[in-house]
C-alpha cells in the first residue's frame, strides 16, 4: 500500500503564505511530479509530506491514515535528497545498511536487503568502496539504495538530479524510471526541469506561487493546458504566445498584417498559443504570414529557429535539422489551426 493524499494543506513562513490550500492524491504505485519554478513551494510541500516540516492547515493521510501529526519515522516513507548525504568514512554497504542497523534488524536480514538493492542499482561490484571513489551518479544510487532498503510505503525524491551533469542526468532518469516499474512503489518526485517531469510521471502536478495550476498525465498538459503559465512550461521549446489579438468569428487580426484564420471557436480569446512544432516554414511567396529568421540553433535532428514576425515580434519554430538556413533569410509560416490553443486577457484557456 502508499495512497498518499493531502487535503487542504497549508503553510506559513512568518507572514509568508508558502502552500496556498493544496489538496491531490497520489494514488499507490503512481509516479507523481511536482513541478515549476524556483519559489513555487515544491519541496516544501515535499517536505510537509515527509514531516520534516509541519503543517500550519489541512490534512496529510497515508493509507487513509491521518499522519500529520506523526514524526517523520512513523510516516514509514523514505526520502532522497539533492545532496547524496552519504556518510564519507563508510562503505558503500555500510551507507545502505545504516538504518537497517539502527532499527536493529538482524544481521542475516540486513544482508540480503542490502545486496538486494545493491544488485537492482548496479551497485554489487562497489559495496567495499567509499563514497569518495565514486561517480555523482553512483553516489545517488547508493542513496536510492538506503532508502529502497527500509521497504517504505513511498519514495519522496527532491531534485536528486540537479548535481549531475547532463549525460549523468539522462542515465540516471532512466534508471529511476527502471526502478519505479520494477518496484512498482509509490513515488513523489520534485523537479523544476520540465523534461525530467515529461518523462517520468504517471501524473505532474504543476505550481505556482504555492498553489495547484494544473494536475494531469503529461499528455493531458501538454494537449489541453489550462492556462498560459502552464502552456509555456510544460513543453520544449515552450508554447509560442501571440497576446493582444482580436477575433472576429473566423480570424485572430493581431495587427493589420498579421491576421491567422482559425475558422469558427467557442469563446472571445485574446491570446492564440501554438507550438514550435506546429509552425512549418514555406516559401514566403506561398504564404500570407511572413517572417525573417532571427536565429537558428542547429540541434542535429532538428533546427531550433527563432524567426521575427513584424509587427508580432519573435516566434519559434522547431524545423528539420536538414534544413540549411540563414539569419535574415525570408520566410513564410503556415500554422496547423487544429493544433491552436486560445486563452483569454486572464490566462485562462478559451
Amino acid at each position: 500500500m502508499g495512497t498518499i493524499e493531502l487535503k487542504n494543506v497549508k503553510k506559513s513562513f512568518g507572514t509568508t503564505d508558502v502552500i496556498k490550500d493544496v489538496s491531490l492524491i497520489a494514488e499507490e504505485g503512481e509516479f507523481v511530479v511536482f513541478v515549476g519554478p524556483s519559489g513555487c513551494g515544491k519541496s516544501t510541500l515535499l517536505r510537509l509530506i515527509s514531516g520534516l516540516e509541519e503543517t500550519d492547515g489541512g490534512t496529510i493521510h497515508i493509507d487513509g491514515e491521518d499522519v500529520t501529526k506523526f514524526d517523520p519515522y512513523d510516516r514509514n516513507l523514505s526520502m532522497v535528497f539533492q545532496s547524496y548525504a552519504l556518510y564519507p568514512h563508510m562503505s558503500v554497504y555500510e551507507n545502505i545498511a545504516f538504518a537497517l542497523r539502527t532499527a536493529r534488524v538482524p544481521k542475516p536480514e540486513i544482508d540480503r536487503k542490502v545486496r538486494e538493492a545493491a544488485e537492482t542499482l548496479k551497485l554489487t561490484s562497489y559495496l567495499d568502496r567509499k563514497p569518495k571513489d565514486l561517480s555523482g551518479g553512483q553516489r545517488q544510487r547508493v542513496a536510492i539504495g538506503r532508502a529502497i532498503v527500509r521497504e517504505p510505503k513511498g519514495f519522496l525524491f527532491d531534485e536528486p538530479l540537479s548535481n549531475l551533469d547532463a549525460a549523468l542526468r539522462t542515465q540516471t532518469r532512466i534508471e529511476i524510471a527502471k526502478l519505479h516499474k520494477q518496484l512498482g512503489s509509490t513515488m513523489i518526485y520534485v523537479t523544476h526541469d520540465q523534461i525530467e517531469a515529461m518523462t517520468l510521471a504517471d501524473k505532474i502536478v504543476v505550481l505556482k506561487d504555492g498553489q495547484v495550476m494544473q494536475i494531469g498525465s503529461p499528455k493531458e498538459l501538454y494537449a489541453k493546458p489550462n492556462s498560459t503559465f502552464v502552456a509555456q512550461f510544460i513543453g520544449s521549446p515552450k508554447m509560442n504566445l501571440l497576446p493582444n489579438g482580436s477575433y472576429d468569428g473566423q480570424a485572430m487580426q493581431f495587427n493589420e498584417n498579421v491576421k491567422i484564420k482559425v475558422g469558427a471557436i467557442d469563446g472571445k480569446p485574446t491570446v492564440l498559443g501554438v507550438r514550435p512544432e506546429d509552425i512549418t516554414l514555406c516559401d514566403p511567396e506561398a504564404s500570407e504570414l511572413r517572417a525573417k529568421v532571427a536565429i537558428n540553433e542547429f540541434h542535429g535532428a532538428d533546427n531550433n529557429v527563432f524567426v521575427d514576425v513584424p509587427g508580432l515580434g519573435n516566434l519559434n519554430i522547431r524545423a528539420d535539422g536538414k534544413l540549411d538556413l540563414k539569419d535574415g533569410q525570408c520566410v513564410g509560416l503556415k500554422v496547423d489551426t487544429s493544433q491552436i490553443h486560445y486563452f483569454d486577457d486572464s490566462g485562462a484557456r478559451v
